[in-house]
């Protein structure tokens, strides 16, 4: 986990990609700073910091899902999104609440194997370009590396090791077939466990995929993609396995974060009996892994004690009061995500890295399309998506996409027609391709 970085300039990355919600960057920021600080704590008191586990408040499409992921982007932390509502208590038919630990458990171990991969990954090219070119010693003469006639099954009579390897680096033998042995694993197994066995899972399918071990067969592909097999081959023999599965499960354990959506599904107001009482059984199957317990992974076993938790919801038919008192102590900071209007929108067009004027223009580039936005027809997008927010269910900033796409469907259609001309949208255009949306009252019919 690399959290070097200050809060405040885990505030300025988070900017370049989220617009507004200062406090709940502010709230993120300094709960993965004190992670860090943690970690440089001597160990008998390293064990006592318990991370503050937070509830982002707000209605969709402000931004809550997007804080938490470029986060963990941003440190490098193993990380999942779970939605609340999937699961159910004990003794009921779905998903069992330990199930996200092992998703969280899954993520790391894939990062920390290409992390193990990407340093062996010099040393495992050179070795790959070793066994390509002893393939390549056995096989026919191509009539492009020596002039004359050959027979096709003629194997190379003067090339040297060197000319061979001269001749792959430079290309020439790209789309060469060779046929070389491939290792290929069992299909793996799909495990329906029942409520209660989910740790079994991992396990079940190891054991049917040991008995069923890898095969050899030959097969047919390019000199590319063979120094690419080679390649993976070689890198998986040069890392250290087991050594990849600890660091995976200390990240899981010290940096990991799970993202639990929709909270305020499960929160239980009012009446405490029908389905309510399912909602009230998965607060209390969450509560032991939000505090701190020990689950059986196919990796290992892995403690939950300093994940950190970040859950959100809209809270639109409750409250967080609403939740059991025990979980609600589990998360003792609660932040507030405001509604974005007109002018946030204009800045979500505007100044992201990743912003859907960009994004657009880039897509219609690769039809030969220039498209150029005038700052003022911005505004007019921008203001027309929030009096449709205001008029029809406020999705917050995902009306923007919708907006926006209404807005470029002719272009898009018609966009392998026009290569080489210039589309330019100005304010008479966005008002004569949104106009219809405005005036009618059935949004529905044109905007999801």
């Amino acid at each position: 986990m690399t959290t070097e970085l200050t809060p405040r300039q885990i505030v300025a990355e988070l900017d370049k990609y989220i617009i507004g919600q200062d406090d709940a960057k502010r709230c993120v920021a300094i709960a993965v700073r004190n992670r860090w600080r943690r970690l440089m704590l001597p160990a008998e008191l390293r064990d006592e910091v318990a991370p503050k586990n937070i509830i982002m408040i707000g209605p969709t499409g402000v931004g809550k899902t997007e804080i938490a992921r470029r986060l963990a982007q941003l440190v490098n932390a193993p990380f999942i999104k779970v939605e609340a509502s999937k699961y159910t208590e004990v003794g009921y038919v779905g998903r069992d609440v330990e199930s996200m630990v092992r998703e969280l458990v899954d993520v790391s171990v894939s990062m920390a194997k290409r992390a193990a991969v990407a340093q062996v990954d010099e040393k495992a090219a050179r070795l790959a370009r070793e066994r390509l070119l002893d393939v390549l010693m056995q096989q026919p003469w191509p009539p492009f590396a020596q002039p004359g006639p050959l027979a096709p099954s003629a194997p190379f009579p003067s090339a040297s090791r060197e000319d061979l390897g001269r001749f792959l680096d430079e290309g020439r033998f790209d789309n060469y077939e060779v046929e070389i042995p491939v290792t290929e694993r069992a299909v793996p197994m799909q495990i329906f466990t029942t409520m209660g066995l989910g740790s079994m899972e991992g396990d079940l399918q190891d054991f049917f995929e040991k008995m069923a071990p890898p095969r050899t067969r030959l097969r047919k592909v390019t000199a590319r993609q063979a120094l690419e097999v080679f390649r993976s081959e070689e890198a998986e023999k040069l890392i250290d396995n087991e050594k990849v599965v600890s660091e995976a499960l200390d990240s899981a354990q010290n940096s990991g974060i799970i993202f639990i959506d929709e909270l305020d599904k499960i929160a239980s107001p009012g009446s405490q009996t029908g389905p309510d009482v399912s909602r009230q059984g998965v607060q209390r199957d969450l509560l032991p892994i939000v505090e701190g317990s020990t689950v059986n992974t196919r990796h290992g076993m892995v403690r939950t004690d300093h994940v950190l938790f970040i859950a959100a919801g809209a809270f639109n038919m409750s409250k967080p009061s609403d939740l059991i008192p025990e979980l609600q102590g589990r998360f003792p900071i609660r932040v507030e995500l405001s509604s974005l209007g007109a002018d946030e929108f204009l800045r979500i067009l505007k100044e992201p890295k990743s912003a859907l004027t960009r994004q657009y223009e880039a897509l219609l580039a690769t039809e030969g399309v220039i498209v150029k936005f005038h700052d003022e027809s911005l505004k007019e997008i921008a203001r027309i998506a929030a009096e449709v927010n205001s008029r029809a269910q406020n999705i917050g900033a995902r009306r923007l996409m919708t907006v926006m796409e209404k807005l470029m469907e002719e272009v898009s259609f018609h966009a392998p027609d026009m290569r080489g001309q210039e589309v330019e949208v100005t304010t008479d255009y966005v008002r004569q391709r949104l106009v219809q949306i405005v005036k009618d009252e059935d949004l529905s019919q044109y905007i999801l």
